[in-house]
């Protein structure tokens, strides 16, 4: 009922730009936690960047000062601002949500988006 649905992915020089952002649709409450995680091939799926619905915002360290994390809880959206892009950005970004509750009274403690891809590369 719940979907969370990605856009923005694409291919981009490094030093460049690019901003995805995730909807989540359906009958939502709240989200407790939305973020971004990512997977290149050969590597575990790694957290880049959350924000909780109050705002506290956490990135890892090789996207530090590079990615802003944003959201707009009344929309149900969150976005990645990614800027000075280098290839080892490269990977699927997954949209993340947790603790999703809806107007019916259900709680999904975890979901994830399909996925989009970002290349940089020249």
């Amino acid at each position: 009922q719940v979907q969370l649905v990605e856009s923005g992915g694409g291919l981009v020089q490094p030093g460049g730009f690019l901003n995805l952002s995730c909807v989540a649709s359906g009958d939502i409450f709240s989200i407790y936690i939305m973020g971004w995680y990512r997977q290149a091939p050969g590597k575990q799926r790694e957290l880049v960047a959350r924000i909780t619905s109050g705002g506290t915002t956490k990135y890892a360290d090789p996207v530090k000062g590079r990615f802003t994390i944003s959201r707009d809880n009344a929309k149900n959206t969150v976005s990645l601002e990614m800027n000075s892009l280098k290839p080892e950005d490269t990977a699927v970004y997954y949209c993340h949500a947790e603790v999703v509750r809806t107007l019916s009274g259900s709680q999904t403690p975890l979901m994830w988006g399909q996925g989009t891809q970002v290349t940089v590369s020249a």
